[in-house]
């Protein structure tokens, strides 16, 4: 697509919000049950699209990317009615005979960019809810997932007008085009090179952003820990869609005395969940053949106590456990977004924490353990996006809370509320009346006045 072509495009929404056209809130829960019903209606399509582009199952698709959209989307339907009325607010009394309230607003022309490892999911949560919110979209789709970005335009074009929402495809020349376009808003999901690249654009033009980027997500299981369960929910997180998920436990921090255990209680679950991984039609495969060399090129051989094989061809690569690993060790060096998983062990969860907050915040953190001390100790002073205890990933997958990253994993929240929050700025209102005036504010002021007003402000 053409410089001019995508500036017609950002014009054309310019004037379709300028005109009060998404402002209606019947209009836009109207959108939302048609965008439902065709998400609903393109299900294999949306399946198939994803095993074409990342080598997923059919089942892993659904609930992990248009079954959270389903219901994201069907969350946004019942509760937008709420999230868009005027709240009212406590009226101090120096502001006496009149009424205060906030009241949502969309932001105006939204730039929602999406990335390769969950692009359906990631594409069409945060397009849902800024078009519950009232804006205009530019949803620009990754050219890594090509049939995904395909279903997502077909979608889109089905439910709407191009000068309300419009999904484009393309690499960096796009990219650029876009990010040095002016807009109300810009939403990016992505790696942090290109995130830092949006930031600085979008500050030129004093545009808010939500980063959503990653990190090196931990995975602490202290002593208390239940070990079998504990092993089948680490397995299930990190080998979804073949390790390239944002929230992936990305490196196992584990007590001495359990590590052997541990590890072979991993062992026995990946050889139960994913028997024949290379040959396994519903495992992932790495999205570029790029990203297959440098995730093999992470694999120290001699550190490898499961695992490490792959096949070039296919892009798969079989889950791998590397143990004795040190942060001095290349897969410590970087995010992973692979089925490598590196086996730490520690001696005190202080030193733990510790390094957590010395190393850039993460965008997740798990906690196996049944010591609520513990517990309460790491999720209150390690500085990571959000997380679960005894679990992993799963935190994301509600409309209920906010998901986010924070400090070097991104800046800001979307889902739910906190979704159509984050499209929306908040106007704080004083609705004064009109059949009284308290004179003490006005010139000349008095001994009198400046009584008054001390009473009131103290």
């Amino acid at each position: 697509m053409t410089q001019e072509q995508i500036q017609q495009i950002v014009e054309g929404q310019r004037e379709y919000f300028a005109s009060g056209a998404t402002l209606d809130i019947k209009t836009r829960k109207k959108l939302l049950k048609a965008l439902h019903a065709s998400v609903h209606a393109h299900e294999k399509d949306i399946a198939d699209a994803l095993y074409k582009d990342l080598g997923k199952g059919a089942d892993e698709s659904y609930m992990c990317e248009s079954g959270l959209v389903l219901s994201e989307i069907t969350h946004l339907i019942k509760k937008i009615k709420k999230y868009a009325k005027p709240k009212r607010k406590r009226t101090p009394i120096a502001h006496y005979f009149s009424k205060s309230y906030e009241l949502p607003s969309p932001r105006g022309n939204v730039l929602v960019m999406s990335p390769w490892n969950y692009p359906f999911l990631l594409s069409m949560d945060p397009l849902a809810e800024a078009v519950a919110a009232g804006n205009t979209v530019i949803l620009k789709t990754s050219r890594y997932s090509p049939a995904t970005a395909d279903i997502i335009a077909k979608i889109v074009g089905e439910v709407f007008d191009e000068r309300h929402v419009a999904a484009i495809s393309g690499g960096r020349e796009v990219n650029d085009i876009l990010t040095d376009s002016v807009f109300d808003y810009i939403f990016f999901t992505g790696g942090k090179t290109v995130g830092k690249i949006v930031y600085e654009k979008a500050a030129k033009n004093m545009t808010p952003v939500t980063l959503e980027l990653g990190g090196k997500s931990p995975l602490i299981v202290d002593k208390t820990a239940n070990i079998k369960l504990a092993a089948r929910r680490i397995v299930w997180g990190k080998l979804i869609n073949a390790g390239q998920t944002c929230v992936a436990p990305d490196y196992l921090w584990c007590d001495r005395s359990i590590k052997d255990k541990l590890v072979q209680a991993i062992i026995k679950e990946i050889e139960k969940q994913y028997p024949d991984a290379l040959n396994d039609d519903t495992y992932g495969k790495i999205i570029t053949e790029r990203h297959f060399e440098r995730v093999t090129g992470l694999i120290d051989k001699e550190k490898v106590v499961y695992g490490g094989a792959s096949n070039a061809e296919t892009r798969k690569i079989q889950p791998t456990i590397m143990d004795n690993v040190t942060f001095a060790d290349a897969v410590m060096g970087e995010e992973i977004f692979g089925p490598i998983l590196p086996v730490m062990t520690f001696d005190s969860l202080d030193e733990v924490i510790k390094k957590v907050n010395e190393m850039p915040s993460p965008l997740a953190l798990y906690f196996f353990s049944s010591n609520k001390k513990a517990i309460n100790r790491v999720m209150r002073v390690a500085r990571f996006g959000g997380g679960c205890v005894n679990d992993v990933v799963i935190h994301l997958a509600t409309s209920n809370m906010g998901f986010g990253g924070f400090g070097a994993s991104g800046i800001g929240s979307y889902h739910g509320k906190k979704g159509f929050d984050t499209f929306s700025h908040v106007k704080s209102i004083v609705d004064k009346k009109t059949f009284a005036d308290l004179p003490f504010r006005y010139r000349p002021y008095t001994k009198i006045k400046s009584g008054l007003v001390k009473k009131f402000l103290k």
